[in-house]
């Protein structure tokens, strides 16, 4: 109760002082997403996973919540993509409820090192207690992202909590080993609800990363934007019903990064078209794209490959005209690789065309990752014990493009 209530409290002192950010709900306009004042909203920020083993965000075993939330507004970005597992929920609906940090640790970590990290996490977060669960957690990053001003971009990573993404780790598509569609759905339902009581949360994505599940050849078969359509439809649909204010987000296929048919309103299949203007609640609707073509050589070859995959959308010549965001793009954070062509243009073009977009990733470690604890990221932009930044040169750069964004 102390940590929805200080999300809660936080937002009474702001509508005392007068103050009513985040100025929700936000809608889109065309091609533009816009406050409850009218005036644009453009999202420059960060990846923070909550999706993989342990099932809450990462870092809590280095530093914060407070602290992380804070270095990122340094940046001057003003949000974060929170990821998070459907597994989550299930465990909250069909196997006892929500799951207290003590056994989520346990469960990821063993029950050697899983005390050992959960009790750094409590050093370092000592409104947390063994007994706090996974949602809390949640509930106390939206309340600090509140405190702060940064917007929460809520995001579907994967069903079952662990590193995403192959494409056969059984997440892939709708139906898959894990992939339950109805659960899916539930899950997204229940978190939007839940969400209400985030004044920060902004908007949802769906489901990140869709992609063919090669070592599923029965499914395989059904991997096409017809069935895209058809369960992207229905969940955004119940999102919509569960929480109207909330923006939403559609993710493409090949691990998304096409969305060229929707964009361009081409039938996906016996006559099934994706028309905004079908949508009852056409204003809730952007799209959002991923892009690590890291080796490319050429600027012009990346900026022409997004807009054929789907930035066209931002064009208004299109079928749908759209808010268009780059929800991941990333690079190796301890080489050169910031001064490339791939980074050196996304960093430009990106604030060129206005568009919103979230750098992967800021964790420096994982609690575990694909079986190895205490994980080295070095795609992230904290060093390993988030206690600084991997690289000073590539922030410096990081900044100009935020600063460059939200001008």
């Amino acid at each position: 109760m102390h940590l929805k209530f200080s999300g809660l409290a936080v937002l009474a002192l702001s509508v005392v002082s007068g103050q009513c950010w985040p100025d929700a709900p936000f809608f889109a306009s065309g091609r533009w997403i816009h406050n409850s004042k009218g005036n644009n909203v453009t999202y420059a920020g960060v990846n923070w996973p909550g999706a993989a083993d342990v099932m809450i965000p990462e870092g809590l075993q280095y530093t914060s919540i407070a602290k992380i939330v804070s270095d990122i507004k340094s940046l001057g970005m003003n949000a974060i993509r929170l990821t998070f597992a459907i597994e989550m929920v299930d465990d909250i609906l069909d196997n006892g409820g929500d799951v207290k940090l003590s056994a989520a640790f346990n469960k990821a970590l063993g029950t050697t090192n899983g005390p050992i990290v959960l009790q750094k996490v409590l050093k370092n977060n000592p409104t947390f207690s063994a007994g706090t669960t996974r949602l809390q957690v949640f509930d106390a990053i939206a309340a600090e992202c509140l405190k702060q001003q940064i917007y929460v971009h809520l995001d579907n990573h994967m069903s079952n909590g662990k590193w995403c993404c192959s494409s056969d780790d059984g997440n892939s598509w709708f139906g898959d080993t894990y992939f339950n569609t109805a659960k899916w759905k539930r899950g997204l339902e229940y978190m939007v609800k839940h969400g209400k009581n985030w004044p920060a949360l902004t908007s949802i994505g769906m489901r990140n990363e869709l992609r063919n599940p090669t070592n599923n050849a029965t499914l395989a078969t059904t991997y096409n934007w017809g069935v895209w359509y058809t369960n992207m439809v229905a969940a955004s649909k119940l999102i919509n019903a569960a929480n109207p204010d909330i923006l939403i987000t559609f993710s493409g296929l090949n691990f998304d990064t096409q969305l060229k048919p929707i964009v361009e309103g081409t039938d996906l299949g016996n006559g099934v078209k994706f028309l905004k203007s079908s949508f009852t609640f056409q204003d809730k609707i952007i799209l959002e794209l991923h892009d690590y073509e890291n080796s490319i050589t050429s600027c012009s070859s990346l900026q022409s490959n997004l807009v054929n995959n789907g930035f066209s959308t931002l064009t208004g010549t299109k079928v749908n005209t759209l808010p268009m965001m780059l929800t991941e793009w990333g690079h190796n954070q301890a080489d050169s690789s910031y001064t490339g062509v791939y980074a050196s243009c996304l960093r430009s073009y990106l604030p060129a065309q206005k568009v919103g977009w979230f750098y992967w990733v800021v964790a420096g470690s994982y609690y575990i990752r694909s079986g190895t604890q205490d994980y080295e990221e070095t795609w992230g932009l904290y060093n390993h014990d988030w206690s600084g930044w991997r690289s000073a040169a590539n922030i410096v750069e990081m900044k100009k493009a935020v600063a460059a964004t939200l001008a």
